[in-house]
């Protein structure tokens, strides 16, 4: 029998993944191409504000591995201060923005789709 067989494990690199411009800085997304794989992972560095936005399907779960000492999330109405080492949970429908610089993972449910970003 010849022929590759394909690992059913994948490695990614964040160092050289391309970054893409979203709304809350610069993304670099990993995992969208594997088929069996619900979600994307994403590590994301916000240098400034985001624009406030949300989504109508995507479920997102910020991890803060760094952040400034004025450091904030913006959840509907509320403001609530963020400190390295917190995680956030964003449901569908929640408008949202991370306020200050952070450098996050961000765990997509399903699979990022840029056409569900949604703005006021």
């Amino acid at each position: 029998m010849s022929g590759t067989i394909e690992p059913q494990w994948q490695v990614v690199d964040f160092e050289v993944l391309p970054g893409t411009p979203c709304p809350c800085g610069i993304a670099k997304r990993a995992f969208a191409e594997v088929a069996d794989y619900p979600a994307t992972i994403h590590v994301t560095e916000i240098k400034a504000d985001a624009e406030l936005h949300y989504h109508k399907r995507l479920t997102e779960t910020y991890f803060i591995l760094e952040c400034g000492p004025d450091a904030k999330m913006q959840l509907d109405d509320e403001i609530i201060p963020l400190r390295q080492g917190m995680c956030v949970r964003i449901p569908p429908g929640v408008r949202h923005r991370a306020i200050g610089t952070m450098k996050i993972i961000n765990f997509v449910i399903p699979k990022f789709d840029p056409s569900d970003e949604h703005f006021d």
